[in-house]
């Protein structure tokens, strides 16, 4: 667990990146301030970077309310769906959750989104548990990462296959590590059942469960473990679902996992989407808040906190993005 005087450090950088953020980003949203508020649904992943940096950032800049909600993003797809939730924007952490909600038999709640930042697979470790030291042994290139997650008394986290991406990815992980570096039999070892319950946890959780010793290690996105501190170990290009060179998309792409719905998702590349769905109550706080997500300095900021920038490209029908968005397309 972090010290206090990581905490203080930690507290004192969200508070000097907040004030920059203030300071510099009010021309990414126009010279006119507003009102109302602008509610945002988005994964798990980027709760401390959503609630501590942008959020606060864009309301104090803008002049708009902004209220998050996070959750698995196939969660939040099926929220939508049974119409519990009406976000304004939606973030999600693979561009094919986008898919469930696209076209008439899935309610044309998503016409289009913007794919714009990309992520890696990391181990997080608690650094006072009786597992950190194998961990810190790959750090130092000591030890394979794999027989790290084999040692005993590991307690590992992971979210759910069948609501979350990160869930399925993590399965993909094992996978790949069996297929590259021959581990026969290495999914089942590390994980049990794709539902196993003393490792499943829901997202917006995973990280207090290992900060507070439920669990001693977890698969997180490297942009958690950077924004929060957390100790981890990097995993090769090969399996971490983080590269997006032709060798690698190729390899990711031979995983498979079928949800709930039936839709069969194919491996690749993580990468984050942004767009307004059709529930949409604040249009013009919608268009302000993507606009501050993909300016320039944001993004920036976001890279540094391990959310990683890519072009941004389209999804779906190009012609139904607002033209207040549609220079942001082909920019990084």
């Amino acid at each position: 667990m972090p010290t206090h005087c990581n905490l203080w450090r930690q507290t004192m950088r969200i508070a000097l990146v907040f004030g920059l953020m203030v300071t510099f980003l009010v021309p990414a949203l126009g010279a006119r301030a507003a009102s109302g508020t602008v509610n945002v649904f988005y994964a798990g992943s980027l709760v401390s970077l959503n609630e501590n940096l942008i959020g606060p950032a864009f309301a104090s800049a803008s002049g708009y309310t902004y209220a998050g909600q996070s959750g698995g993003s196939g969660a939040i797809a099926n929220e939508i769906k049974g119409k519990i939730a009406q976000p304004d924007v939606v973030e999600f952490a693979d561009p094919a959750v986008n898919k469930t909600l696209m076209g008439s038999a899935n309610g044309t709640y998503v016409s289009w989104y913007l794919t714009y930042a990309r992520s890696e697979l990391v181990i997080g470790f608690d650094p006072k548990s009786p597992v950190a030291k194998e961990f810190v042994a790959v750090q130092r290139h000591k030890l394979p990462f794999y027989k790290a997650l084999e040692q005993k008394g590991l307690r590992i986290g992971r979210t759910d296959p069948q609501i979350d991406p990160k869930g399925y990815r993590a399965i993909w992980m094992a996978r790949l590590t069996q297929k590259v570096y021959h581990q026969q039999g290495f999914e089942k070892r590390l994980f049990g059942a794709n539902e196993n319950s003393s490792q499943v946890f829901p997202e917006q959780t995973l990280v207090a469960r290992m900060l507070t010793g439920q669990v001693n290690a977890g698969i997180f996105y490297l942009s958690e473990v950077r924004e929060l501190g957390i100790p981890y170990i990097t995993l090769p290009a090969r399996v971490n679902l983080g590269s997006t060179k032709e060798k690698d998309a190729k390899l990711y792409a031979t995983q498979h996992f079928t949800l709930p719905t039936g839709q069969r998702v194919t491996g690749a590349p993580i990468e984050y989407t942004i767009t307004i769905p059709s529930t949409v109550q604040n249009p013009a706080g919608a268009q302000a808040f993507v606009r501050f997500v993909l300016s320039r300095r944001v993004r920036a900021i976001s890279a540094a906190h391990g959310l990683l920038p890519l072009k941004t490209t389209v999804g779906g029908d190009k012609s139904a993005v607002p033209s207040s968005l549609t220079g942001l397309i082909g920019k990084k």
